[in-house]
């Protein structure tokens, strides 16, 4: 029932001693539509007043006990009654005074008898209304002030919400400036010692290593904030394909058994004896998995032991992963999926990260239809994460069967590299060149197609970003000329999106390699530059 609905018909009280006033009052009241209420005393009034919420009390003035005058006294006096009307009947002549007394005594007018019929339901009406109206404005603040005090509070909740992000956020920063900072440090004095003549061969070896070390580290860095920026904003799309859980978790154990090793952790495999596939991208889960378990090695002294296990749960699979780590506080746990949220204090000696990592599991996990919880007995007493992902029907289950990545042999090309960056084109050009090829640089789009113009590159290795004339401009130039027809157009940039992939395609590139490209990956894609050019030979000869 509305507040309306509630107010739609108002308690009109009638109080007379004398009954056949009474039936008077009811028979020209009774066309109003409201509830007419009769007592035949002052004392009766009174009761019905503290049961009911009454509009107006029509009541005569001369009784017995107690008169007109001081029922409206009493009436006035009890905060409830402040906005009932009080209009008194009177069969006497009532002088100023009279009048007077009883607009002190609460009192809001008169009406004299004889009465007349449509003067006593104007007033009456009149009085019913005011009530009505001023109880539903009553209400309607009511309700505004309920809503002020549930704004307020949720603009506090807000404010303070927003202030905890900021905060994570600062700490985000500094965070990140640390993280930054770490592998730089390594690689500036790797870099500083490779300079020094004196350095020995196995030394030289050594500084390298470093160098490579620090570079994956600072790319799985970047990536990882690209992930986070490319989920927000929902750009990411999934590769999917039936895939084992046992090869998920092979990979995952792979990419950070040395980390786990480095730590003399113990890891336990638990896995089915049955096949169990996904219809995933087998790239995110395994970064999924392999996030869970590089943070239960990271946040755990040495020597501790990690349990990774699966199972199947009706149509789902369920990977868990414990660990006897330091687990994390009971007040923590529903926040630690949120971005930026550091669990471990610095002051715990832990190695915190950029609290990025599990906010890209629980994203990952969700865009594949899944769930990943987390549990905690409290601090000291280990962790345990949970993924679960719908699993495919058995009938659909297939053997993927792993390739180990191999680096492959590619025969001696023409190779022209473009990239305005020039430390990137000629250490780019100078490890073709050790691999064989002729190789020529360029530094913007123009002199790129100069080169070209002699050199008849059979590759060309183009920036996109480049000054003068972009990438996507000189490999359209390029397709122009008779050399360029049968050439293999590839693109290196640090765009990687699948808007950039469809315009380098639509540009006339043949492959789209995102910076910084690995060694294996650089070679794969020079080898299907060999594998286009027998087949163009081939078609030319047919």
């Amino acid at each position: 029932m509305t507040s309306t609905t509630r107010i739609d018909r108002v308690n009109i009280l009638l109080v007379d001693d004398q009954p056949a006033k009474l039936l008077s009052y009811e028979a020209i009241l009774s066309g109003l539509g409201e509830t007419l209420i009769t007592v035949n005393s002052a004392t009766a009034a009174l009761e019905c007043l503290l049961k009911k919420e009454i509009a107006v009390v029509l009541v005569d003035v001369c009784m017995p006990e107690l008169d007109g005058y001081e029922l409206a006294a009493m009436i006035r006096q009890h905060p409830r009654f402040q906005q009932t009307a009080i209009i008194f009947v009177s069969a006497v002549m009532l002088n100023d005074l009279d009048r007077l007394r009883g607009y002190e005594c609460g009192a809001v007018d008169y009406v004299p008898v004889p009465v007349v019929p449509e003067i006593l339901r104007a007033k009456v009406s009149v009085f019913a209304e005011l009530y009505r109206k001023t109880r539903a404005l009553e209400r309607l603040n009511a309700e505004l002030e309920q809503r002020v005090t549930e704004r307020t509070a949720a603009l506090v909740a807000t404010t303070a919400a927003l202030q905890e992000a900021d905060q994570r956020k600062d700490e985000f920063l500094a965070m990140l400036a640390h993280e930054l900072r770490n592998p730089l440090a390594p690689i500036r004095t790797a870099v500083q010692l490779l300079r020094l003549k004196e350095l020995e061969s196995h030394q030289r070896s050594r500084a390298r290593d470093v160098i490579e070390r620090q570079v994956e580290h600072l790319v799985t860095l970047i990536d990882d904030l690209l992930d986070v920026s490319r989920i927000t904003r929902g750009m990411i799309t999934l590769q999917r394909e039936p895939v084992l859980v046992g090869a998920i978790v092979a990979r995952a154990v792979e990419t950070t058994r040395p980390a786990i090793d480095a730590n003399h952790h113990e890891l336990t495999l638990d896995l089915p004896d049955e096949l169990i596939a996904v219809d995933g991208d087998k790239t995110r889960l395994v970064q999924v998995l392999a996030n869970i378990l590089h943070n239960a090695s990271k946040f755990m002294d040495p020597g501790g032991r990690i349990q990774l296990k699966v199972t199947r749960e009706g149509s789902h699979v369920a990977i868990s992963v414990s660990d006897t780590g330091i687990g994390i506080p009971s007040e923590l746990i529903p926040k630690i999926f949120d971005l930026f949220t550091q669990v471990h204090s610095k002051a715990e000696g832990a190695q915190n990260g950029l609290g990025i990592g599990l906010a890209l599991v629980r994203r990952l996990t969700e865009m594949h239809g899944g769930t990943v919880t987390a549990c905690s007995e409290g601090p000291g007493r280990g962790t345990a994460f949970t993924v679960r992902i719908p699993a495919l029907a058995s009938e659909k289950v297939r053997s993927q069967a792993g390739v180990p990545e191999t680096i492959p042999v590619v025969g001696p090309r023409r190779i022209l590299v473009a990239d305005d960056n020039r430390d990137a084109a000629e250490s780019l050009a100078l490890q073709l060149q050790l691999a064989g090829h002729e190789v020529r640089t360029a530094y913007d789009g123009v002199q790129a197609l100069d080169a070209a113009k002699n050199f008849k590159p059979h590759i060309v290795v183009l920036d996109l970003g480049m000054p003068r004339m972009d990438g996507y401009e000189t490999a359209r130039r390029m397709r122009l000329r008779r050399w360029g027809k049968t050439a293999t157009l590839i693109a290196l940039t640090g765009w990687g999106q699948q808007q950039d992939r469809q315009r380098t395609t639509e540009a006339g590139f043949d492959a789209h390699l995102v910076k910084p490209v690995s060694e294996s990956l650089l070679f794969q894609a020079l080898a299907s530059a060999g594998r286009k050019e027998r087949s163009d030979d081939v078609a030319e000869a047919g």
